[in-house]
């Protein structure tokens, strides 16, 4: 595996793939590191499909807001290299932040409606950060396929509409969340839990299970659904909702709250962002008819 940390060797690395391997493809899976089960997944995944797999370690500071954890967001290169190498992967691209912004950058992405919900209302200016730093990557790395979790389906959301409206040439794959044994969504930021946190931060998976169940009944709507969702989280006592919605997938529209569920002819997603203490965990689950 070949680690690189400047934009002119990457881009020297990529030409000479092309040149060498005109027929190949290449994967491309972007993280913020702290890397886990989750990453290593796509990772294997773009090896597998692609033959030839690039990935990036880069925490973004744009997609912090001034409150937010980006001091404290765990890092560890000399792990993030092994699980990478581990995982198949052919060139890691690990950036620092003056390479990236050698200036304050004046160029903003906005993709709208499909960042206006959910994160995108209650982080202000995040996915404004993710189009950039995902617009840059995409440019330098330039892909064939790129790999992200479904464990944030807005983000896969946001970028598919980038991606499409900018013509960029690159197929966007979305990949299933990996979890824990006990259903908790695999995060860089589980590190923060304690023991009390951790076993209560099963509610989201919980929550996502039943939400499946209550889909199926006959005649429940969009505002019954919510409300039982939120009722549901409320069962941890520190669970601190950040959101809980219920919303038309991929556009991130609401269907219409007396609308019957049961019966709605196109994907839904049940959407959670709930604190544990410090820690703000997202899940959420795509449910076709029915809660199918």
């Amino acid at each position: 595996m070949i680690v690189c940390e400047t934009i002119n060797e990457l881009r020297s690395i990529i030409r000479k793939r092309r040149r060498t391997a005109p027929e190949g493809i290449i994967g491309f899976v972007p993280t913020m590191g702290y890397l886990h089960e989750g990453h290593a997944s796509l990772m294997r995944r773009a090896k597998d499909e692609c033959g030839y797999a690039a990935a990036s370690v880069f925490v973004n500071p744009l997609q912090f807001g001034p409150n937010e954890d980006f001091d404290r967001y765990p890092r560890n290169r000399e792990h993030d290299i092994a699980l990478a190498e581990a995982s198949g992967v052919d060139l890691l691209f690990m950036p620092s932040l003056a390479e990236m912004y050698p200036e304050k950058p004046l160029t903003k992405v906005l993709i709208g409606q499909v960042s206006e919900r959910l994160c995108g209302a209650s982080r202000p200016g995040h996915f404004d950060g993710v189009g950039l730093v995902v617009g840059k990557l995409f440019n330098l790395v330039q892909p064939d396929k790129a790999y992200f979790g479904m464990k944030d389906a807005q983000q896969v959301a946001v970028i598919r509409r980038m991606v499409d409206d900018m013509n960029f040439p690159v197929e966007i794959v979305p990949c299933e969340t990996v979890r824990e044994p006990d259903g908790l969504a695999k995060s860089s930021r589980n590190v923060y839990l304690n023991p009390e946190e951790r076993r209560q931060a099963v509610i989201l998976y919980e929550t996502l299970e039943a939400a499946g169940r209550w889909m199926r009944e006959p005649g429940v709507t969009a505002s019954d659904l919510t409300s039982r969702i939120r009722a549901k989280i409320a069962e941890a006592p520190l669970a601190d909702i950040d959101y809980a919605e219920l919303l038309k997938y991929p556009d991130l529209t609401p269907p219409e709250p007396g609308a019957d569920i049961s019966r709605h002819p196109k994907e839904l997603i049940v959407a959670l962002a709930v604190k544990f203490g410090r820690t703000r965990l997202i899940d959420n689950r795509v449910f076709g008819s029915a809660g199918r």
